[in-house]
């Protein structure tokens, strides 16, 4: 009799002991659970600021400071997961970008970070930075012969912080390679200045002309050089004069 009484009480511990593993929400398991949604509702609750990153423009100083907001454990570690940050800015080990991008264009990259937790809280997002032109030169009125005259303008924007030292060059250059001077300025563009019109213009000889605009702008306290150049397409051909 003992020894079945002894039997049937193994049984019955086995028994309880197997209910309780299934039992759901008890036991290690349970708090196993318990953690993981901890760590998933902690993730869900975070998020990486800002939600936008600003415009820049070639060779100027950028910086912006990233930054997790909501549940986390410190320290931080930040990457660049995917894509490409625009050349001359990187992403440092506390989150910032900082550096001075070295050419126009919009560059598309996903920041990841980790926090010190156990496990790591783990989010990323998608960033964009848009990197224009510091000093951009177009046509206004594109270079065309009047009578015996090459006239014409151009419009300049300053898209910068700094006011920049401009100067304006315009030359009409013959088949023979003669070079004629028909519009020059040299003064400082205003940081922001948009759009300003710049005319040129000036009596010639008859023959072939190709106009050739150049425009150099520097910041000589950050030692930047902004060069842009255009020029006619085809020959301009004055007919009438001497």
């Amino acid at each position: 009799m003992a020894a079945l009484l002894v039997a049937r009480t193994a049984g019955a511990v086995g028994q309880a002991s197997a209910g309780q593993r299934q039992a759901p929400g008890s036991g290690i398991e349970a708090a196993t659970a318990q953690d993981k949604g901890t760590t998933q509702a902690d993730a869900n609750a975070a998020e990486i600021e800002p939600g936008a990153l600003p415009v820049t423009y070639a060779k100027g100083a950028y910086q912006v400071n990233l930054r997790v907001r909501g549940n986390f454990v410190p320290v931080l570690q930040w990457r660049v997961e995917k894509g490409a940050l625009p050349p001359g800015i990187t992403l440092d080990e506390n989150g910032g970008l900082r550096g001075e991008a070295q050419r126009a264009g919009e560059f598309q990259f996903v920041v990841a970070v980790r926090d010190g937790g156990k496990p790591q809280l783990a989010i990323e997002k998608a960033y964009v930075i848009k990197v224009v032109e510091a000093l951009t030169v177009a046509w206004k009125v594109p270079a065309h012969v009047n009578a015996n005259r090459i006239e014409g303008s151009v419009e300049v924007t300053n898209a910068t912080v700094d006011d920049v030292d401009l100067t304006f060059d315009v030359k009409a250059v013959a088949e023979d390679g003669r070079a004629t001077e028909i519009g020059y300025q040299h003064f400082p563009l205003k940081k922001g200045t948009i759009g300003m019109a710049l005319p040129f213009g000036e009596n010639l000889p008859h023959g072939a002309y190709v106009v050739y605009v150049n425009v150099n702008g520097e910041v000589a306290r950050r030692n930047a050089i902004y060069k842009r150049r255009l020029q006619t397409p085809a020959a301009l051909q004055v007919v009438v004069g001497p």
